[in-house]
């Protein structure tokens, strides 16, 4: 986190969204919010917990019980009594599923949540499909019928940068992810208005890009023609009649990565985001920065910082935290040393946590309410299911809850982290959870009898 300035911004009820800006390493952030803030108040926030635990790779960690929760048992099969004061939080990939296949026990403990009347929500840091479609997807996968009020994808709060008067919606931005065409479809459901890709300004100016960049066979199908021209030099071009790009965003884990770090890179030296110009600023020491991002360049955001995530492959492979490793790299070469400014969302940054909170608060009430119980209570505890030590378990061993509820954080060895391959060294001090069991189905049943649950066993 040294020397990194990443600008955050923090999205605030009601409707509950988070941008954040912590600044991550590439060895600090590792896979794996839905929407919908309405403001965004620039923030800045680094909590700090101690967390009181004791954990063994292989065996169920001994654990300190909240005195309120040693009494109590709780049944919610039943609309009679005093409803669960505990809910959770699962991430998908390397807990539910590897890729397109459910990880053994993984269906049947979300099963049994809904039977149960459990409130649970997935919280990923995946992307790249627009949340109906995604959690259509996630349900014929896993078997189970799910919706987007429990569903928190990394960059569903993108859709917030619409409102509010600093609003993108009339904005040019550029967007890219692993299918740019699809993120821009996104991007235009969640209502930004001037949508650019890089196949766009490839197809309009190839020249751009002077390698082998699949024009033909890829990017030309999905190009659009852009609003406005790149500005040429010497052409007598107003410049205000030029495109300009307003922000850029990553939706999920790009494949092409020469030519967007190029583009963004271009766009990060340009004369107040357009195209094809060079900013007069760069370089000067007699500015902050030396003059680096200094004249209106556009942000730049990602959706999460995962620099490994968990697929059928059994190692881990590279996500989006990588590509942003490498846009940070290539900038500082260019800058003689200067850190990258962009704003991050998704775990293991604190906003995100509170924005997955409140969502599962209000879905929590809502599950609850309608089974009878009118009165649902305090959340007291949410259980946060991950196989990723730098997000998942990080994000919820550091997350300070405004309203009191106490995340406890289960590590799995279905995914990213394993004893083999990453080892004790791996799950030290903030990355050290709570617990480790085998699977989705073990951190269900751990949390279960660690709440006195009387109810039908997993």
């Amino acid at each position: 986190m040294r020397g990194s300035r990443i600008l955050g911004t923090a999205f605030a009820r009601p409707n509950l969204t988070a941008l954040t800006s912590s600044s991550p390493s590439p060895s600090q952030v590792s896979r794996h919010t839905r929407s919908a803030a309405s403001s965004l108040p620039r923030a800045t926030q680094k909590h700090a917990r101690t967390a009181q635990f004791s954990t063994s790779a292989g065996k169920t960690g001994s654990l300190s019980r909240r005195n309120d929760q040693e009494s109590r048992k709780y049944s919610t099969k039943s609309t009679q009594g005093e409803a669960p004061p505990f809910a959770f939080a699962f991430d998908i990939d390397g807990v539910l599923l590897h890729v397109a296949t459910p990880i053994p026990g993984a269906p049947e403990a979300l099963k049994f949540l809904n039977e149960n009347n459990i409130p649970f929500i997935l919280l990923t840091n995946g992307g790249g499909k627009h949340e109906t479609e995604r959690v259509k997807d996630l349900s014929q996968k896993l078997g189970i019928e799910l919706t987007t009020d429990n569903f928190v994808q990394s960059h569903t709060p993108f859709r917030q940068l619409v409102e509010g008067p600093n609003s993108l919606r009339e904005k040019t931005i550029l967007v890219t992810g692993a299918n740019a065409e699809k993120c821009r479809l996104i991007a235009e459901a969640y209502g930004f208005r001037n949508v650019v890709t890089p196949a766009d300004i490839l197809k309009a100016h190839p020249e751009v890009f002077p390698f082998d960049p699949l024009l033909d066979t890829v990017y030309t199908a999905t190009a659009r023609p852009l609003p406005k021209p790149v500005f040429t030099p010497g052409s007598g071009m107003n410049l205000k009649d030029a495109l300009k790009i307003d922000a850029m965003f990553v939706f999920n884990d790009p494949r092409d990565w020469a030519y967007d770090i190029q583009l963004i890179t271009d766009l990060l030296l340009s004369q107040e985001g357009y195209v094809g110009t060079y900013s007069p600023k760069n370089g000067d020491a007699a500015l902050p920065s030396c003059g680096w991002q200094q004249d209106g360049q556009p942000t730049l955001y990602f959706s999460n910082a995962d620099l490994l995530w968990s697929t059928g492959f059994h190692l881990p492979r590279f996500g989006q935290g990588a590509f942003q490793a490498a846009v940070a790299g290539v900038w500082r070469r260019l800058t003689n040393g200067h850190e990258l400014q962009r704003r991050v969302i998704g775990k293991p940054y604190s906003e995100t946590y509170q924005f997955a909170e409140r969502v599962l608060a209000t879905h929590r009430h809502d599950v609850l309410k309608s089974r009878g119980h009118h009165e649902p209570g305090t959340l007291k505890s949410v259980y946060m299911v991950g196989d990723n030590p730098e997000s998942d378990i990080a994000g919820a061993n550091d997350y300070q809850s405004e309203a009191g509820t106490e995340w406890s954080s289960v590590l799995v060895r279905t995914g990213v982290w394993s004893p083999e391959h990453s080892g004790e060294k791996a799950i030290q001090g903030r990355f050290k959870p709570k617990v480790i069991v085998d699977d989705a189905r073990e951190a269900v049943r751990w949390a279960l009898k660690r709440e006195g649950w009387t109810g039908p066993a997993l």
